[in-house]
C-alpha cells in the first residue's frame, strides 16, 4: 500500500528501455555492472555543468559503447574534437584504475537532446544551477516551469524543492505543478529526475516530472499488419 514507483522503472520494456544493455556469462557480470555503476557516477561528476541528459552503455562480446546525450554537445567535443577524444581517453584510464577489463573497441557518442525544456535531467539540473547562483527559490522554479509547459510537446510539469529552502533554520517542502501528471497511467510518457544543489548551509534536493502526452501503438504499422494477413485469418481478427 501507499508505495512510490519510479516513474522510469515503472515503464520499462512498456515505453522505456534499459540504460544498460548487455548480456554476459556469470563470470564477466560482477564486472560488468560494477563498471556500468562506477564509471556512470564519474561521468556525471566529471560532466556536471555540461546539460547532461543520461548516459547509456552498450557492450557486446568485443565492443563497448558509450552514449551520452546532452543539449550542448560543443561543450564534451571541444575544438576538433579535442574534448570528445581527452574524455574517451579519461574512461579508458578510469577502467584501469578499477582494474576492469579493457575493451577491444571502444566507442564513445555523442547525442544532442533537441527539445531540452522536455528533458527533466537538464530541467533539474537548471533549477539547482539557479540554486547554487544564490537566486531565490521561488523564481527559478516558476521561470523554469513557465519555460518548460512552452516546450514541444509537454502537457504537465511538477517540481519539488525539499531541505533549508532559503537558508531557513528547518527544512521544508515547496511545490509547483502545472497541467497534469497522470503517474498511473503506463502508456503516459512521463520523464523524471532527481538533483541535488549544494549550498553553502546544506542541500537542497530537486525532483522533476515531465509529462509528454500519451503513446499509443503505430497505426500504420497496425493497418500494414492487417493488410498482409492471410484472408482466412481476417475474419477471425475482425470477430475478436
Amino acid at each position: 500500500m501507499s508505495k512510490i514507483v519510479h516513474p522510469y522503472a515503472h515503464r520499462l520494456i512498456i515505453l522505456r528501455d534499459w540504460k544498460s544493455r548487455w548480456f554476459a556469462d556469470p563470470k564477466k557480470y560482477v564486472a560488468y555492472l560494477k563498471g556500468d555503476v562506477l564509471i556512470r557516477q564519474y561521468l556525471e561528476k566529471k560532466l556536471r555543468g555540461m546539460y547532461i541528459s543520461s548516459i547509456e552503455i552498450e557492450r557486446s562480446r568485443k565492443a563497448t559503447r558509450f552514449i551520452i546525450k546532452t543539449s550542448r554537445p560543443g561543450l564534451i567535443i571541444g575544438r576538433n574534437g579535442e574534448g570528445a577524444t581527452k574524455l574517451k581517453e579519461d574512461i579508458l584510464k578510469k577502467m584501469d584504475y578499477l582494474k576492469l577489463p579493457r575493451p577491444e573497441d571502444f566507442k564513445l557518442e555523442i547525442i544532442e537532446v533537441t527539445n531540452p525544456e522536455a528533458d527533466a535531467a537538464i530541467v533539474a539540473y537548471m533549477i539547482a544551477e539557479g540554486l547554487e547562483k544564490r537566486m531565490p527559490y521561488r523564481r527559478v522554479i516558476k521561470q523554469v516551469i513557465e519555460k518548460v509547459m512552452q516546450a514541444n510537446g509537454v502537457q504537465g510539469a511538477r517540481v519539488v524543492l525539499s531541505g533549508r529552502l532559503g537558508g531557513a533554520e528547518i527544512a521544508r517542502t515547496e511545490e509547483l505543478k502545472r497541467g497534469s501528471i497522470p503517474l498511473q497511467t503506463f502508456r503516459a510518457d512521463i520523464d523524471f529526475k532527481r538533483e541535488r544543489a549544494t549550498l553553502s548551509y546544506g542541500v537542497v534536493g530537486v525532483k522533476v516530472w515531465i509529462y509528454r502526452g500519451k503513446i499509443f501503438a503505430d497505426k500504420k504499422n497496425a493497418r500494414n499488419a492487417f493488410v498482409n494477413t492471410p484472408a482466412s485469418e481476417k475474419g477471425d481478427l475482425k470477430n475478436d
